[in-house]
């Protein structure tokens, strides 16, 4: 009889990556992000449990933009109450919040819901070339 392997919450190991974010497509970046976050880069990969690994993307503000997306591509937020509707353009965005750009990328490739919070947590952004996760000693994850 065949059964589907199952990986249990208690038998995940979890690893560390590192992502330099320089010269590199925003959607392409964020997708392979996801996918490391969710874990479908494993063998042991399961659905329904967070069997992802950790990941840090340094030189977020290096991130490349194609086409006129720098000046057409435009980031809302609203506060609200009326007439609370704030509009960022992606470079304004990559200049002064590079962070919150890759991570709403991130953010909207992930699952809704308990399970995508949970993977979440698990992406640490920063803006320059240093991190402070290196006790964690991490791997560099090439992107392809």
């Amino acid at each position: 009889m065949n059964t589907t392997f199952m990986q249990r919450k208690e038998d995940i190991v979890r690893k560390w990556y590192v992502i330099d974010a320089e010269g590199v497509n925003l959607g392409r970046l964020a997708s392979r992000i996801a996918s490391v976050l969710r874990g479908k880069h494993k063998a042991t990969y399961t659905p329904h449990v967070d069997c992802g690994d950790y990941v840090i993307v340094i030189n977020s503000s290096k991130v490349n933009l194609t086409g006129q997306k720098l000046d057409k591509k435009i980031y809302y937020n609203h506060s609200r109450y009326p007439g609370g509707l704030r509009e960022r353009t992606a470079r304004v965005m990559r200049d002064k919040y590079s962070n919150e750009m890759i991570e709403r990328a991130v953010k909207g490739m992930l699952p809704n819901g308990r399970l995508g919070r949970q993977m979440y947590k698990k992406l640490f952004v920063y803006e320059g070339s240093e991190h402070q996760n290196s006790a964690q000693q991490p791997e560099v994850l090439e992107m392809k």
